[in-house]
C-alpha cells in the first residue's frame, strides 16, 4: 500500500504545519454479532489548524471503502483522495475542518478493532489496540504521537451491551435494538492511546479517593471486567486492592493528580501484548485471570503490570515522547516503576527486584548481544522500526538504566526530576534533553556524558573480578576489569561472601564504588581475608554480565544453592546462565548445577526460569551427542523433586509442569497419562485443566495422544483457552502429517487470529522434532517476503520468528539464513531484523555446543 509505513521525515514535516483541535469519531457497531458483516461504520470529523494555508497533507487511514470526504464543506471524490492508506486533502485553509466516512474492518489479528466469539456461550467482544499505529484501522486521524488533541468518541452498539472509552461516558440513549454512547472529551491524547472496548462483559467496580493538598478531594471511579464466562475465575477484589495501592504510591511519589478521571481495566481475549496503557481504559490480556491454579510468581507478573501500566498514566500519557526514538521515555519509565512500585506500595511481592534481575535482565542481556542490537534512545526511521522497538532494550536494559540513574543520582533527585517534568510538559510531548534538563537541576550533575555513554551506545559491558593473595590468603588487590564495545561508568557494589557456622553462603562484607575504564581497583579490599566468593554488582544496581574468578566459580559449583540472600542467588544464577550462553560454561555443567541447587531455591519465579534455561540448554546448547541423556535427566530431576515437594505448593505445581515439559521415557509418560486417568495421584497435586493441558501436551509430543482423547479434551474445555492449547497439542505430534497441517493453517490461510498463530508455530517447532521441521527450512526463506508484504505486521512477526528452523544442530540452516540476507539487501529492514536477529540465536546454539562438546 502507498504510504502505509509512515516515515518519522513524513510525520515531522506534517507536524511542522498542524496543530489539531480535537476529533469526533462516531462508531456503529451494531453489525458486530453478525459473524458475516466483516466491516462496521466510522466516521471522523477532525478540527485543526495549518500554518501554511493552501498546503496539502493527508490522514492515516486502513478501511476497506471509504464513503466520503468533507473538507471545509467541499466534497472530495474518495476514489482519488483515499489510496488505501492514506487520505490526501489540498488546499487547507487556516483553520479546518474535515470529516471522513469510512467502512473499517474489524480485526482478527488484534490489530485494530479486535472481534472475538466466545465459544463458552456465543457472545461477541471487541476492544481496540493500536500502538503503535493501528487507531487508523478504526477512524483516519493524524497517526503520530505528537500531533495530540482531545478526543470525543461516540458508540452505537447492541442494546445489551456495555460501551467503555478513555472518557466516562455523559449520555446513553436507546434506540430498538440498540445504545448509544456518548463519551466526554478526552484531555489532549495521542491517537495510539485511544480505547473503545464494547461488549457484555462482566464487571466489578470500586472507588479510589484521596485529600490532596490544596485541601480539594480526587475521587477516581474504579472498574475491573472481563467476558462472562470467565467470571467465576475473576479475582477482582485482588486487582483493585493493587491498583488502590498503586494509586497511594504514584500520587506520593509524582505529586501530580491522576489526570484521567476514572480508571477502567479490561481483560480481554486474543490480546497481542500484556497490556496497553489507554489512559483511563486500560486493556491487559485475559491470561491473567487465572483459571487454573498458578504460583506466586504469576500474580506478581500480574501486579507489577498493574503499576506498570500505572505509571505510563504519567510517563506516556500525560507526557508522551515526541516521535517513537524516544519511546524509552514512556517504557523504560514504566518497566522500572513496575518492580520499584511493589515495593515502594507496600504490595505483598517483597521479592520484585529479585524477579527483575532474574527475568527482565535475562531478555535484556539476549536483545543487546545481538547483531541489530540499538541505543536506548534509537533510530526509529518508521512505523515498522517502532514495531520492532518494543524489545528488551527499550523496556528492560532502559529500566536498568534508569535503576543505574537512581543510584547515581540518588532517589530523592530522581523523584524530583519526575515531578518538575510532568508540571512543565503536561499534556505535551517531549525529548530525551527535556528529561535531562530536570535531572541536572535536580541532582547537581551534567548528566550528557552519563547519557552519551548509557542512553546514546549498545551493548552490555561484562565486569569480572580479579583477586591476587598474599601467602596468608589476604588480599593483595581485588580490581574489576570491564570488557566491551564501548566502556561506561558504572556504580557497583562488591559483595564478599563466607560461610557462616551453618555452612551458608553469607555476605560479609560489601564495597560499594564507581568503576571506570577497563580496569578499577577495588582499594578498600586490600588486607581483606580472601572470602569464598567475589560477587560484583551485589543489590543489582547497575546494567552488566558479571563473571567469577576462578575460586569463587569453583565454589559455586560446590554450594550455590547455600546462598541465603535471594537477590545474591539469583544474580549468581543470571550469571552463570550468561556464561552458559556465550559458551564460556558447558551446558552440561549448567544443568548439573540445576539438578544441584534448584530444590534449594525458594523463589519460585526464579525456579521458574531455572526450569525454563535448564531446558533451552539441553535442547538448544548441548552437544546433541548428550542431549538424550541431558533430557533424562531432567526429567528424573523434575519427578524426583515433584515427589519430594510440599503437597499442594507451588513448588510442586512448578516441577509438575516441569515433568510435562521434559518426560520422554516410559516411566514418566507413565505418570502423566496416570495423572490424567486419575489412575496415579502425587498427594496435594491438583490436576486442574490448565496442568491438564500441559500433561496432553507431552503426549501428543511423544506420539501418544489420539486424535480422539485431544478432541475430547477440547470437547471438555470448549473455551478459547482450551482452542489454543488443542491447537498446539495437535501442531506438536512428530509426524509429518501433523507438521503439514500446522504449517498449511498458519501460511495458506489469513483467517487464523494471533494466538492460533503462535500456538501452530509453538508445536510445530518443537527442539525434539527437529528433523522434521527441517524439511521446511528452504520453503521458509523462499516466503519471507511475501508474508511480510501480504500480512499484518503483527501476525508476519509471529511467522517469521515462530518458523524460523532455530532447533537445527548442523550448519545448513545458518548457511540458508546467511544465503538470504545476502541474496535480499532491499528487503524490508523490519524483516532482515526478525532474521539476522534468528539468525544470531542459531549462530550462538551452534557455539554453545562446540563448548560443551569439549
Amino acid at each position: 500500500m502507498p504510504g502505509k509505513n509512515l516515515s518519522r521525515d513524513e510525520a515531522q514535516q506534517r507536524a511542522s504545519i498542524l496543530a489539531v483541535d480535537g476529533y469526533q469519531v462516531r462508531l456503529d457497531v451494531t453489525s458486530a454479532p453478525d459473524q458475516a458483516a466483516g466491516t462496521f461504520r466510522s466516521t471522523t470529523t477532525v478540527t485543526f489548524r495549518c500554518s501554511r494555508p493552501g498546503a496539502d497533507t493527508f490522514l492515516d487511514l486502513l478501511a476497506p471503502a471509504v464513503r466520503s470526504v468533507t473538507l471545509n464543506g467541499r466534497a472530495l471524490d474518495p476514489a482519488t483522495a483515499y489510496d488505501g492508506a492514506r487520505v490526501h486533502v489540498d488546499g487547507l485553509a487556516a483553520e479546518n475542518v474535515l470529516t471522513v466516512e469510512a467502512d473499517c474492518a474489524y480485526s482478527r489479528t488484534g490489530e485494530g478493532l479486535h472481534r472475538f466469539v466466545d465459544p463458552v456461550d456465543g457472545e461477541t467482544y471487541l476492544y481496540t489496540h493500536y500502538e503503535p499505529a493501528d487507531a487508523r484501522r478504526v477512524f483516519a486521524n493524524f497517526e503520530q504521537p505528537d500531533l495530540k488533541a482531545p478526543f470525543t468518541f461516540t458508540v452505537t452498539a447492541p442494546a445489551a451491551w456495555d460501551v467503555w472509552s478513555n472518557a466516562p461516558h455523559e449520555t446513553v440513549a436507546a434506540d430498538g435494538g440498540a445504545r448509544t454512547w456518548e463519551f466526554a472529551p478526552t484531555r489532549p491524547i495521542s491517537t495510539y492511546l485511544t480505547a473503545v472496548v464494547a461488549g457484555p462483559y462482566h464487571v466489578a467496580r470500586d472507588h479510589y479517593r484521596r485529600e490532596l493538598a490544596d485541601g480539594t478531594a480526587l475521587e477516581i471511579p474504579l472498574s475491573a471486567m472481563c467476558r462472562r464466562s470467565l467470571a467465576p475465575y475473576f479475582d477482582a477484589d485482588e486487582i483493585l486492592g493493587v491498583t488502590k495501592l498503586g494509586l497511594d504510591f504514584f500520587h506520593e511519589e509524582f505529586d501530580y493528580p491522576y489526570p484521567f478521571g476514572k480508571y477502567d481495566q479490561a481483560f480481554v481475549p486474543e490480546y497481542n501484548i500484556g497490556a496497553m496503557e489507554n489512559p483511563g481504559c486500560v486493556t491487559f490480556r485475559e491470561e491473567y485471570v487465572f483459571r487454573s491454579k498458578v504460583t506466586d510468581a504469576a500474580y506478581e507478573a500480574r501486579a507489577n503490570v498493574i503499576l506498570h501500566e500505572m505509571a505510563h498514566m504519567w510517563f506516556g500519557d500525560l507526557v508522551t515522547m515526541r516521535w517513537w526514538d524516544d519511546l524509552w521515555l514512556k517504557e523504560s519509565f514504566a518497566d522500572f516503576m513496575g518492580s520499584y512500585g511493589l515495593i515502594g506500595a507496600r504490595t505483598r511481592y517483597s521479592s520484585a527486584w529479585v524477579t527483575f534481575a532474574n527475568q527482565r535482565k535475562a531478555w535484556a542481556y539476549r536483545q543487546d548481544q545481538f547483531p541489530t542490537t540499538h541505543p536506548i534512545t534509537a533510530d526509529i526511521r518508521d512505523l515498522e522500526d517502532a514495531k520492532l522497538n518494543f524489545d528488551g532494550i527499550t523496556y528492560a536494559k532502559g529500566a536498568s538504566v534508569l535503576k543505574q540513574l537512581v543510584a547515581y543520582v540518588g532517589s530523592e533527585a530522581f523523584f524530583e526530576g519526575a515531578r518538575r517534568y510532568f508540571k512543565r510538559h503536561a499534556f505535551g510531548n517531549t525529548e530525551l534533553g527535556d528529561l535531562l534538563e530536570v535531572l541536572e537541576e535536580t541532582s547537581g550533575r551534567d548528566l550528557k556524558s552519563w547519557a552519551a555513554a548509557w542512553l546514546q551506545t549498545s551493548g552490555v559491558n561484562a565486569l569480572t573480578p580479579q583477586v591476587t593473595t598474599d601467602a596468608e590468603g589476604r588480599i593483595t588487590e581485588l580490581a574489576v576489569l570491564q570488557d566491551g564495545d564501548v566502556l561506561r561508568p558504572h556504580r557497583i557494589a562488591v559483595g564478599l561472601y563466607d560461610r557462616d557456622a551453618d555452612g551458608a553462603l553469607v555476605r560479609t562484607g560489601r564495597i560499594e564504588l564507581d568503576v571506570t575504564g577497563a580496569r578499577t581497583v577495588v582499594a578498600e579490599a586490600a588486607g581483606l581475608p580472601r572470602p569464598a566468593l567475589v560477587l560484583l554488582n551485589d543489590d543489582d544496581l547497575t546494567y552488566c554480565k558479571i563473571r567469577f574468578d576462578e575460586e569463587s566459580l569453583e565454589n559455586l559449583r560446590a554450594g550455590l544453592g547455600d546462598i541465603r540472600d535471594e537477590l545474591a542467588r539469583a544474580l549468581t544464577w543470571s550469571a552463570v546462565w550468561n556464561l552458559t550462553r556465550d559458551g564460556l560454561m558447558p551446558a552440561r555443567d549448567y544443568v548439573a548445577l540445576v539438578l544441584r541447587f534448584a530444590g534449594q531455591e525458594d523463589n519460585i519465579g526464579v525456579l521458574q526460569s531455572l526450569h525454563a534455561q535448564a531446558k533451552t540448554a539441553v535442547d538448544l546448547y548441548a552437544d546433541p551427542a548428550w542431549r538424550a541423556e541431558g533430557g533424562r535427566l531432567l526429567a528424573d530431576g523434575a519427578l524426583r523433586e515433584l515427589r519430594g515437594a510440599v503437597p499442594g505448593s507451588d513448588h510442586q505445581l512448578a516441577w509438575a509442569r516441569f515433568l510435562a515439559q521434559t518426560a520422554g521415557g516410559a516411566e514418566h509418560l507413565g505418570l502423566v497419562r496416570g495423572l490424567l486417568a486419575g489412575s496415579a495421584r502425587i498427594d496435594g497435586l491438583e490436576v486442574d485443566q490448565d496442568l491438564r493441558w500441559s500433561l496432553w501436551l507431552a503426549l501428543a509430543a511423544a506420539g501418544q495422544a489420539t486424535d480422539e482423547e485431544l478432541a475430547a479434551e477440547l470437547a471438555a474445555d470448549n473455551t478459547a483457552s482450551g482452542k489454543r492449547h488443542h491447537t498446539q497439542c495437535l501442531a506438536a505430534r512428530p509426524t509429518a502429517e501433523a507438521k503439514a497441517a500446522a504449517w498449511s493453517a498458519v501460511i495458506d490461510s489469513d483467517e487464523l487470529p494471533s494466538a492460533l498463530v503462535e500456538a501452530n508455530t509453538a508445536g510445530f517447532s518443537i527442539p525434539a522434532q527437529r528433523d522434521l521441521a527441517a524439511l521446511y527450512a528452504a520453503p521458509y526463506f523462499k516466503l519471507l517476503e511475501r508474508v511480510w508484504a501480504e500480512r499484518s505486521i503483527e501476525i508476519a512477526m509471529r511467522i517469521v520468528g515462530g518458523f524460523f528452523p532455530i532447533a537445527q544442530t548442523d550448519g545448513q540452516t545458518l548457511a540458508e539464513a546467511d544465503a538470504w540476507l545476502a541474496g535480499h539487501p532491499q528487503a524490508a529492514p523490519a524483516l532482515r531484523r526478525l532474521v539476522l536477529e534468528r539468525r544470531d540465536d542459531l549462530a550462538r546454539a551452534l557455539r554453545a555446543q562446540a563448548c560443551d562438546r569439549a
